[in-house]
């Protein structure tokens, strides 16, 4: 059985984590994809080694931080797309979450996408596309459950939601990734093309009967 010191152990390590997770944070948002774990380190007021006691190596960082901002996203997500309002506005609402949390955090989306190739190399262990395609995968399925749920597929649809859910987060991830380096129109023009790119056969479906709108 656990005892009452165990269990404040294990409190104390978990705050401990967050506060270096938050100073990984600062540094990446000042750093962006150049952040070191020496400056990282040094932002905790630790030494390095401390750092990897808690994180393992560098990857195990970079997941940490992923699943955090991850995390952070899928839940701005499902709140836009399950809003009071009808399925065009709801879908362009979702766009928008998207594009809006790259938009306001671009280091933090550089340092996840697109490492520095001097910090992430691939013969000290570390490979950014074995990290950050899961990121992207997990945002893939969530969007397939969502959209599972609340439209009405028909024979096949839980595949197809699949189909659709990844087909959309590659969409929204090259579209934003291409947008943020040339900024060639504003991000309410980018939502709305997007918006009519998706509004095909997803307008003409039916909901499914008894359960939510989308």
């Amino acid at each position: 059985m656990e005892t009452t010191q165990q269990a404040e152990q294990q409190r104390s390590a978990k705050e401990r984590r967050r506060q270096l997770l938050e100073a990984a944070d600062r540094v990446v948002l000042r750093d962006g994809p150049g952040a070191s774990m020496n400056a990282i380190a040094a932002e905790a007021g630790i030494t390095k080694p401390i750092l990897y006691r808690h994180f393992g190596d560098k990857g195990g960082l970079y997941r940490a931080l992923a699943k955090r901002h991850t995390d952070a996203l899928l839940d701005a997500l499902r709140a836009a797309l399950d809003a009071p309002a009808e399925r065009r506005e709801r879908v362009e609402a979702t766009l928008d979450t998207y594009l809006a949390a790259i938009e306001a955090r671009p280091q933090v989306y550089r340092f996840l996408m697109h490492p520095a190739e001097d910090t992430y190399l691939p013969e000290q262990g570390f490979d950014v596309g074995r990290h950050s395609a899961p990121l992207l995968r997990r945002l893939g399925e969530e969007l397939a459950k969502v959209i599972w749920e609340r439209v009405d597929l028909g024979p096949g649809g839980e595949q197809l939601a699949r189909v659709w859910g990844h087909g959309i987060v590659g969409m929204m991830h090259a579209a934003g990734d291409w947008w943020l380096g040339e900024r060639p129109c504003s991000r309410e023009q980018l939502v709305h093309s997007l918006a009519d790119l998706l509004w095909g056969r997803l307008a003409g479906l039916e909901n499914r009967a008894g359960g939510p709108g989308f």
